[in-house]
């Protein structure tokens, strides 16, 4: 399950560098049309809009497989066991909750918008909200799956906070969880101490 949801979130970041990159010339092209031919690209602007929803729905898709939202620990760190964990299972299906409203609203959206034509594209305007169908369905599967390791005690003590107090912080955190992961992979000798 883990290399599906690896996969998976390795195609989003593929998708999100392919959407930056048509945002990207689509946007610089335009500026550059504009300025130096008194012309442009029609669709720039509509479609780096939807672009940049797209971008912002799936990214938040793979920070939430990586637990890089950014919160404050400062309650829950100090909880014994039972209370990290019952924090844990309540966030979870409070995030539960908010992503079945997302859904709901995102799918209605849609079918209200379906025969709606973009003003320069003319393309559906359900595009857009697929965005948040396709975010929406891919939280409420990862945070199950949170939540039922959380159920089934498959995660250590420290894997139930789950939010970084900083960038850095959860940077640094990574750096030693793999120094930790080296050392006690290299084999030591027999009159070495651990």
């Amino acid at each position: 399950m883990a290399r599906l949801i690896d996969g998976y979130c390795r195609l989003l970041e593929g998708l999100i560098a392919l959407f930056l990159a048509i945002m990207v010339v689509l946007v610089f092209g335009n500026v550059v049309l504009r300025y130096g031919f008194n012309s442009g690209i029609t669709v720039s602007e509509e479609v780096s809009r939807w672009l940049f929803v797209w971008v912002t729905f799936l990214g938040a898709i793979v920070a939430l497989k990586e637990h890089a939202h950014l919160g404050t620990d400062m309650l829950v760190s100090r909880l014994p066991l039972f209370g990290k964990k019952a924090c844990l299972v309540a966030g979870q299906l409070l995030m539960l909750f908010i992503a079945w409203l997302l859904l709901d609203g995102s799918l209605d959206q849609a079918r209200i918008n379906w025969d709606v034509a973009a003003p320069v594209t003319g393309m559906s305007s359900a595009a857009l909200y697929g965005s948040g169908v396709v975010f929406a369905a891919s939280a409420g599967l990862l945070i199950l799956r949170e939540l039922w390791r959380a159920l089934t005690g498959q995660l250590s003590e420290a894997e139930m906070v789950m939010v970084k107090e900083s960038e850095e912080q959860g940077e640094l955190e990574a750096l030693q969880a793999e120094l930790a992961r080296q050392e006690a992979a290299q084999p030591r000798s027999p009159g070495e101490r651990p």
